[in-house]
């Protein structure tokens, strides 16, 4: 036996274990037809090869047979071109209709949490705060009557327990559901959040904008603002950041933030395992179609960009931003596969 036909029986052994796995995917997908197509053409393709086998033991087929199998199997992978191509079609349907649903699930979950924490701080404003308001008054009263001093030490004592009670019911009751945010749009939301930060940290926050006082829509203002207050957190808790900058615009319909610090840094690697919220913060600007990206390393900071639609619909990046995400996406490779290599 020549080596041909050795291949020759390889090849037809291997074309019969393709059709026994294409005879097993038939019933796993939508489109039967794309591999009814595919046995016919590798049945065809196997017959021919048994032809070619018989030639060399001198049996000799027609011109007809053989331009009949030719014609056979030129229609069949031509069906299986389109087939496969619809089905392509068919899983990034099922994919974007997937990623749909994970947004408007997402989306119906953020609301319902803003929902949940707009009524519980309406809740600590409108009852508790009442009562504390009250009881301030009383003790104020109190303070006109004669009392000894240790009465009055006393009473002065439980008259500031209660102003630091009020305190942190309004700043807890801010945090819930921010009233400026709600009431004056997301610039100053964000700016009042800075200054109050600034009045209790000692770390420089700077924030840059070129809003006035544009409103959008409720949903991309909260998630914004909630993402902005997550990356100010962790700078002050991880980073122990001295220097903080943060830089929101709108440019061509899109909301744009650049934010940045001079921390401690850390491996880009051990983000989603640091205990950081950052897969929080992916998967809320991703319920707006947006893109965020980060960048880091240790001693160098952190810096971090995000971009949505104003209209929350998939975004159309200018080239500059193009330029600035593949730059951070490319930095990020780059010390993922280092990180890899060292270890």
């Amino acid at each position: 036996m020549t080596g041909v036909e050795i291949l020759i029986i390889v090849a037809i052994v291997m074309q019969v274990v393709a059709i026994a796995i294409a005879l097993h995917l038939v019933n796993k997908t939508k489109y039967k037809a794309l591999w009814v197509c595919c046995i016919i053409a590798l049945v065809m393709l196997c017959v021919e090869r048994v032809m070619q086998f018989n030639i060399f033991q001198g049996a000799e087929p027609s011109d007809l047979t053989r331009a009949w199998m030719g014609i056979i199997v030129s229609l069949s992978f031509s069906i299986c071109v389109v087939c496969a191509r619809l089905l392509v079609y068919h899983v990034e349907r099922v994919a974007k209709f997937r990623q749909m649903l994970e947004n408007r699930f997402m989306t119906a979950l953020l609301r319902t949490e803003e929902r949940s924490r707009a009524s519980f701080s309406r809740e600590l404003h409108d009852g508790i705060g009442p009562l504390l308001s009250s009881a301030k008054m009383s003790l104020s009263a109190l303070n006109r009557a004669n009392l000894k001093d240790n009465e009055r030490a006393i009473l002065q004592n439980t008259s500031a327990v209660v102003d630091e009670a009020i305190r942190s019911l309004r700043e807890i009751s801010n945090n819930l559901s921010p009233h400026i945010l709600n009431n004056f749009g997301l610039a100053r939301g964000i700016k009042h959040f800075v200054e109050r930060l600034c009045a209790l940290h000692e770390t420089n926050i700077e924030f840059q904008t070129s809003l006035k006082e544009e409103r959008y829509d409720s949903n991309i203002e909260v998630i914004l603002y909630r993402v902005t207050c997550e990356l100010v957190n962790n700078s002050l808790k991880h980073a122990e950041a001295t220097h903080i900058l943060i830089k929101l615009r709108e440019e061509s319909g899109l909301l744009i933030i650049d934010y940045s610090d001079n921390g401690k840094g850390f491996n880009y690697e051990d983000v989603e395992s640091c205990g950081m919220g950052l897969s929080n913060i992916r998967s809320r600007i991703s319920s707006l179609n947006g893109k965020f990206e980060l960048s880091s390393s240790v001693g160098k900071g952190m810096s971090a960009k995000v971009i949505v639609s104003v209209n929350g619909e998939n975004l159309h990046l200018s080239p500059r931003d193009l330029r600035e995400l593949k730059a951070i996406e490319d930095n990020n490779k780059k010390r993922k596969d280092k990180w890899k290599r060292q270890r």
